[in-house]
């Protein structure tokens, strides 16, 4: 039986969720931005024996889902669930809509999952979003799992009866790649500069603005897309883990409260710099203040 799961706001003084606290504590599941390799040499106790090829390793990959099997009913995965295993007994990743956290101890082919996950708290808006983070958060939590790794493809096999296909993911480059946006993070105006988890709360993007928000980066030095309700033009100076947004160059387009919500938040990036974070196919964006903006790579 699964155990209720806990979430951040219950372990954070915080009303709300910080995004880049949640971010820092799974950070540590994930080893590096780029899939993980073949060959473990037998000393890797999450790497996989199953199959003659080179298999990809358990650990260190960002395993993104392809479905959920529950009761012999399977939905596919929405952009962006994935799960990555890390070698410091750590399993995070995102549900479809949130991002969760917890203990993983693996011996061999089997997975067992604490009772201690924690997560954000986004409501998302998308059908069947949160129907299918349900199925996922009950079959990563509390459980005890068979992983069955075959080339790049990875089967997770719960005593509860679930079944979890995943894909390894192939690094996206952040140059000529659509960046759908799916969620931005508010500035905590609390935040203490010297904490490293400060942040404001994940928002997901109201359902108006779901598929019209997205960014491209060239190696021109530019970053041209859509906020939602106009368009959008910047300079975009790439550094060492580091994006410099020019002054934005947008059309004059009036939309609804919503779509224009979501525009003057993610506005307020540019004309600064901003940290970022691409791994697998994943982009997170944060600003000095921790505000921010996650992003997929469209496929």
């Amino acid at each position: 039986m699964h155990t209720q799961r806990r979430n951040l706001s219950a372990l954070s003084p915080r009303v709300g969720l910080s995004a880049l606290a949640v971010t820092g504590l799974l950070a540590t599941a994930a080893c590096g931005t780029q899939s993980g390799g073949g060959d473990s040499g037998g000393k890797d106790p999450g790497a996989s024996s199953v199959g003659t090829r080179q298999d990809t390793g358990l650990t260190g990959t960002q395993w993104n889902v392809d479905s959920v099997t529950a009761k012999g009913k399977t939905q596919d995965a929405p952009a962006g669930a994935h799960v990555e295993f890390g070698k410091d007994g750590k399993v995070g990743g995102n549900y479809g809509c949130n991002h969760f956290g917890a203990t993983a101890e693996i011996e061999g082919d089997t997975i067992t999952i604490g009772d201690d996950t924690v997560k954000t708290e986004m409501a998302c808006t998308a059908d069947g979003t949160m129907g299918f983070e349900s199925k996922l958060g009950e079959a990563m939590s509390d459980s005890t799992i068979k992983a069955d790794v075959n080339g790049d493809k990875l089967t997770l096999t719960t005593e509860d009866g679930y079944t979890v296909k995943l894909t390894a993911e192939k690094q996206a480059d952040l140059y000529g790649t659509k960046w759908n946006v799916t969620g931005t993070v508010k500035a905590d105006a609390k935040g203490d500069e010297k904490d490293d988890t400060k942040g404001g709360s994940a928002v997901a993007l109201a359902s108006e603005a779901e598929g019209k928000v997205h960014l491209t980066f060239d190696k021109k030095g530019t970053v041209a897309g859509q906020l939602g309700c106009n368009k959008v033009t910047a300079k975009a100076t790439v550094g060492d883990g580091t994006i410099t947004l020019g002054a934005p160059g947008t059309t004059r387009k009036m939309c609804s409260d919503s779509l224009m919500d979501t525009e003057r938040s993610l506005l307020k990036l540019f004309g600064g710099t901003v940290k970022y974070t691409l791994k697998g196919s994943n982009l997170t964006l944060t600003s000095e203040n921790g505000a921010g903006l996650e992003a997929v790579a469209a496929k």
